[in-house]
C-alpha cells in the first residue's frame, strides 16, 4: 500500500527558544523570565543612556538609543526576552494627538472627548511614517540579539491608550473616557475603533520588522466592568488578534487585561491569546486553576518584593514558579518594575527561578 505524502512527511520542528517554547503550550522545568519595564529608571545604565538622548520621546524616537536601553538588562541579566523600548502613546501621537512628557508627573497629549476631535484624527493606515524609528529599532535587535533571546514588540490596547487621549493624562479612574463612553457610546466605539486598527497596522509593522511575539498591554482593563469590559477589552483584543494571526500566521500574542479578576477567566479562548498575563492582584493558585487551563500564563510577581528583598523576594519567587509548574508558563512581574528597585534584587529573583 502506498503511503501518502502526509503520512511521509516529517515532523515540523518545534520552537526552540524558551519563551516561544512556553507560548507553544510546552511545560518546562525551569520557566522562562522577563520582567515588564526591564528597560527602565531602576538601571543605571538606563539614566545615562536617556541623559544622552535629552528627553524621553528623543530616546523612543532614536533607534540606536532605544536599541541599547533594550539591550541593557540582558547583558545584566540575561533575561530570555527583550522588549522593544518605546511607550504605549506612540500609537496616539501617531494619529495626530500632540505628545509630551512632563518631567516627574508622566505623559501629556491633547484632548480627544468627542466625535468631531475623532474625526480629526488621522486614519490608522497613516500612522507608519510617525513610527518608522520604532521599525528600525525592532531591525536593530534582530541583528544585535543573542541567538536564544525572543523579541517582544508591543502595544497599548485601545481602551487603555484612549483612556489618556481623552483625559490627557494618567488618571486614577479613568473617569474622562468613562464619561465620553458614557455620554456618547458610538462616539466613544468610533475611537475604540480606530484605536484597534491602528494597532493591527503598528503590530503588523512591528513583526515585519522582526518582532517574534506582540504583547498587548491593557493597563486600565480593570475599570471596565460587564459590557463594557465585553465591548472595549475583550472585543477589541479578539479583532487584533485575528487580524495579526490571518497577516502572520503562528505569530504568538500576549494579552494582559490588567486587574481583570474574574474576566481572566475564558479571556485567552475569547481573544485567541497564546498566553495570558497576570497582575499580582490575582494568587498564582486561583490563576493556575482557573486561567493557566487554557494555555500559557505570564506573571505575577508583585513589583514591592524587588524593592523589600529578602527572603520575602525568594519565598514568593519559588511560590509562583510552583504553583505554575504544571503546565506553561512565563515568569514576569504582575506590573511593570519600579524605578526604587534594587538591581540586585533582580539577580536574586533569577536565582530563585533558576537556581
Amino acid at each position: 500500500m502506498t503511503q501518502s505524502v502526509t503520512d511521509t512527511a516529517p515532523a515540523q520542528p518545534g520552537p526552540t527558544k524558551t519563551i516561544l517554547r512556553a507560548l507553544a503550550g510546552e511545560t518546562q522545568a525551569v520557566p522562562p523570565v522577563w520582567m515588564m519595564r526591564q528597560a527602565g529608571r531602576y538601571l543605571p545604565e538606563y539614566k545615562a543612556t536617556r541623559a544622552k538622548a535629552g528627553d524621553f520621546l528623543s530616546l523612543c524616537y532614536t533607534p540606536e538609543l532605544a536599541a541599547e536601553v533594550t539591550l541593557q538588562p540582558l547583558r545584566r541579566y540575561g533575561f530570555d526576552a527583550a522588549i522593544l523600548f518605546a511607550d504605549i502613546l506612540l500609537i496616539g501621537q501617531a494619529l495626530g494627538s500632540k505628545l509630551w512628557f512632563a518631567e516627574g508627573e508622566g505623559p501629556r497629549m491633547s484632548t480627544v472627548t468627542d466625535r468631531a476631535a475623532v474625526a480629526a484624527l488621522r486614519p490608522a493606515q497613516d500612522v507608519h511614517e510617525v513610527l518608522a524609528p520604532i521599525y528600525e529599532t525592532l531591525r536593530i535587535l534582530t541583528r544585535e540579539l543573542p541567538r536564544d533571546t525572543t523579541l517582544i514588540g508591543f502595544a497599548g490596547a485601545p481602551w487603555t491608550v484612549a483612556t489618556y487621549m481623552t483625559a490627557g493624562r494618567g488618571t486614577p479612574d479613568q473617569g474622562p473616557a468613562h464619561a465620553f463612553k458614557d455620554r456618547d457610546r458610538e462616539g466613544f466605539s468610533s475611537l475604540i475603533d480606530l484605536l484597534t486598527e491602528a494597532s493591527i497596522e503598528y503590530l503588523s509593522a512591528q513583526i515585519n520588522a522582526g518582532a517574534e511575539v506582540v504583547k498587548i498591554f491593557d493597563s486600565w482593563a480593570g475599570s471596565l466592568k460587564g459590557a463594557d469590559f465585553d465591548d472595549f477589552a475583550l472585543k477589541p483584543a479578539a479583532t487584533i488578534i485575528a487580524a495579526l494571526k490571518a497577516r502572520h500566521p503562528g505569530i504568538p500574542v500576549i494579552a494582559f487585561p490588567r486587574e481583570a479578576g474574574d474576566r481572566y477567566i475564558g479571556f485567552a479562548r475569547a481573544t485567541g491569546a497564546d498566553c495570558v498575563a497576570l497582575d499580582n492582584s490575582v494568587s498564582a493558585d486561583w490563576a493556575a486553576k482557573n486561567v493557566q487551563v487554557d494555555g500559557c500564563v505570564q506573571g505575577n510577581l508583585a513589583p514591592r518584593y524587588l524593592v523589600e528583598g529578602g527572603d520575602g523576594l525568594i519565598s514568593e519567587t519559588r511560590r509562583i514558579v510552583q504553583a505554575f509548574a504544571k503546565g506553561p508558563h512565563i515568569f514576569n512581574l504582575g506590573h511593570g518594575i519600579t524605578p526604587d528597585a534594587n538591581p540586585e534584587n533582580v539577580h536574586r529573583m533569577l536565582e530563585a527561578i533558576r537556581g
